[in-house]
């Protein structure tokens, strides 16, 4: 099925072809390249404005997921009845807030896939509220190359389960 990346802001340039590359590998390896996936990637008012709205936190973030089968269990795969049903959902990009975030030796276009597959994995059902479900998010994400993972489930990283307030 398809995989739709819409960039909706002018304040950080997108790579979108090499973005779309790597979130298909994502996609094959995990094994739902059958579901369509919405990745829309905006600035830090337009996130921060999606935070305030959905999530009650007036400051911008990182990462967004907006899952269409809202009930699933952390990995579990959903089990479409009608084929308009094969979509896992949205995911918003705060790329200029993932832009700034980068430290100094992290290539932006780098973080920017493996904050997507962090999304990706909340769109399966995956949260890190508590350190049993960050250990389970974790350990799923073993199973990616480690090219995809670039620390991003390590508690020194800022997708890690203190500082995951923000998404």
């Amino acid at each position: 099925m398809s995989l739709v990346i819409r960039n909706l802001q002018r304040v950080i340039p997108i790579r979108r072809a090499p973005l779309r590359s790597k979130i298909e590998i994502v996609r094959r390896i995990l094994g739902v390249q059958k579901f369509d996936l919405g990745i829309i990637c905006v600035d830090n008012k337009n996130i921060q404005h999606i935070n305030r709205i959905y999530r009650d936190r007036n400051v911008p973030t990182d990462v967004l997921s907006f899952p269409f089968h809202e009930h699933l269990k952390a990995g579990e795969f959903p089990q479409p009845d009608f084929p308009d049903d094969c979509n896992l959902g949205d995911i918003f990009l705060g790329v200029e807030y993932i832009f700034h975030q980068c430290k100094e030796n992290e290539d932006y276009n780098d973080v920017l896939t493996v904050t997507a597959t962090h999304g990706l994995c909340h769109l399966l059902g995956f949260t890190h509220g508590s350190e049993a479900e960050w250990q389970q998010m974790f350990a799923f994400n073993t199973g990616l190359p480690k090219y995809f993972q670039l620390n991003v489930f390590t508690k020194e990283s800022g997708l890690s389960a203190e500082a995951e307030s923000h998404s």
